[in-house]
């Protein structure tokens, strides 16, 4: 607390306002049932699953359709880059129309065709096994095709983002793409590994349709490239869970900024404190003065309103760095806060989704192996139970993301103020049928949502005094800011840069849009 400042004479008075003037300047599996019913449920998921599959190309087709060609005058180079873009852009809209089947594949249609193949092992029923393999090839092929799309179109991501990181060198726009490069490349290479394992699958499935005297053979390489690739997915699940849990305790170790900025805000306060009573003690001054009646009078009045008026006016700034201040303890508190809380989503959709259910699945296959090899799928359920545990735990994970992505893109055209910059206009709210139309829209990422808002907040916190918005925040906010970004692994050896060299990206107006994009990104990423 400051020390109260006692009134003094008229001529101490002066000394003061003297004094003053100089000091200015972000599965339900189906029930069995021995009834024609099992036989029209598995053709219909079997001929459901190919119209979709006919209507996602079609749909991604006429997506692509109008898209006027570039100039003629272009260069080979950029033609060539513009049809690069162009079918990378069809080939993802393609994957993500054909995702919503393809989790219906993996969550029902799959753990359900495994429940009626025990069935119909176990009661020998012909006609059962063969419309379970005529739906099981289905849901392989489903599922092939959208992870061969997927391999193909993360292939061409990992190989823009890594000629991106070789562009760049450093810096934030460098990380950015060298870090995608990498989750592309692995992508890549475990697409790649799936789509082997559905092949194995296919084969399976027709061997049983053919009643082929290898199908015991088939469903043993099928399961064992089943249990593989689940294994693989696991693996790396749980890499990805640990990675978020290190950002979670490195944001953590920062501490509250309540706390850690207690005594910055106390100096503060003082100051302001202390400047109020500067500034009272030049208006009893002003007063004095007002009421001398002596030689010289108007001189000293007139420089004692000078000196009041300064007074006023370092009193003003004062109570402003220290509103200033308080208020980005509060931003800074906010971020963290956000910053905890998407690592800790992360960790449990991958151990849920990832580590728990894909290895669930792995076991999974390798009953199947097991059973395949020594005669004894007919009468064992338990491949049946793990791939439908399994199955169920991927699907309850892939629905919650699809709802909440949902519910994003319904909240950034239905209340775009909400997540709108500090400052900027907002666009105009769209209708509720148009929102729900484009919540809709599964191919379509949030670009206007929490997670860009929280990401300008900590911009706005680390960046040095040339952004607009950022030359008030005080040294010691801007170092817990940057501190954050540290934790959220962009700090300067993450970017191959020298920490003045770090610090001098933070502080270019050029370099903001690629920061906030580097920031938005390492939110979501473990």
């Amino acid at each position: 607390m400051s020390t109260p400042v006692h009134r003094t004479s008229t001529r101490q008075s002066a000394a003061v306002l003297t004094s003053a003037r100089q000091r200015r300047e972000g599965s339900r599996t189906g029930s069995p049932s021995r009834n024609s019913g099992e036989h029209a449920l598995l053709q219909l998921q079997s001929s459901a699953g190919n119209r979709a599959t006919t209507a996602a190309v079609q749909r991604a087709r006429g997506a692509d359709k109008g898209k006027a060609p570039e100039n003629g005058g272009a260069s080979a180079g950029a033609k060539k880059k513009d049809y690069r873009d162009r079918i990378a852009g069809l080939l993802d809209r393609f994957k993500k129309n054909l995702e919503p089947i393809d989790t219906f594949i993996k969550g029902v249609q799959t753990p359900t065709n495994a429940g009626f193949t025990q069935q119909a092992a176990a009661a020998a029923n012909e006609g059962l096994k063969h419309s379970t393999a005529a739906s099981g090839t289905s849901a392989a092929s489903g599922n092939l095709l959208t992870e061969a799309a997927g391999t193909v179109v993360n292939g061409m991501d990992a190989y823009k983002n890594m000629k991106d990181a070789k562009k760049h060198e450093s810096g934030a726009a460098h990380h950015t793409a060298n870090k995608k490069a990498k989750t592309k490349g692995v992508d890549t290479v475990v697409g790649a590994a799936g789509s082997g394992s559905y092949s194995a699958a296919i084969a399976k499935e027709v061997t049983k349709i053919q009643k082929a005297a290898d199908a015991a053979v088939a469903s043993e390489a099928s399961g064992i490239a089943s249990a593989s690739v689940g294994a693989i997915k696991g693996m790396r699940a749980a890499f990805r869970a640990g990675g978020a849990a290190s950002k979670y305790m490195k944001v953590k170790k920062l501490g509250d900024p309540h706390l850690v900025h207690a005594g910055s805000l106390a100096r503060l306060n003082e100051s302001r404190e202390q400047a109020g009573w500067a500034a009272a003690e030049a208006y009893v001054a002003l007063d004095a003065y007002w009421k001398h009646e002596g030689e010289g009078r108007l001189e000293l009045v007139s420089e004692a309103i000078d000196a009041a008026w300064e007074a006023m006016e370092e009193a003003r700034d004062a109570a402003e760095s220290l509103r200033r201040a308080e208020k980005d303890v509060e931003k800074l508190s906010t971020v963290q806060g956000y910053a905890k809380k998407k690592q800790l989503t992360k960790i449990g959709k991958e151990t849920v989704g990832g580590a728990v259910g894909e290895s669930t699945k792995a076991a999974a296959g390798v009953v199947t192996a097991v059973a395949a090899g020594t005669a004894g799928l007919a009468s064992n359920p338990v491949g049946w139970g793990l791939a439908g545990a399994g199955a169920g735990l991927v699907l309850g994970v892939t629905m919650y993301k699809a709802l909440r992505a949902a519910t994003k893109r319904y909240e950034e055209v239905r209340h775009p103020e909400r997540w709108a910059p500090e400052g900027g206009t907002p666009a105009g709210a769209a209708s509720r049928n148009e929102s729900l139309q484009h919540a809709l829209k599964f191919w379509t990422k949030v670009s206007k949502g929490e997670r860009q808002a929280m990401a300008r907040e900590i911009y706005a916190l680390a960046a040095g005094p040339d952004i607009p918005g950022s030359g008030n925040t005080t040294a010691e906010m801007r170092q817990s800011a940057r501190a954050l970004l540290s934790a959220l692994k962009s700090g300067p050896t993450n970017h191959k840069l020298e920490p003045e060299a770090w610090a001098g990206t933070l502080n270019d107006p050029a370099k903001t849009a690629g920061w906030i994009k580097e920031i938005a990104e390492q939110l979501a990423s473990g």
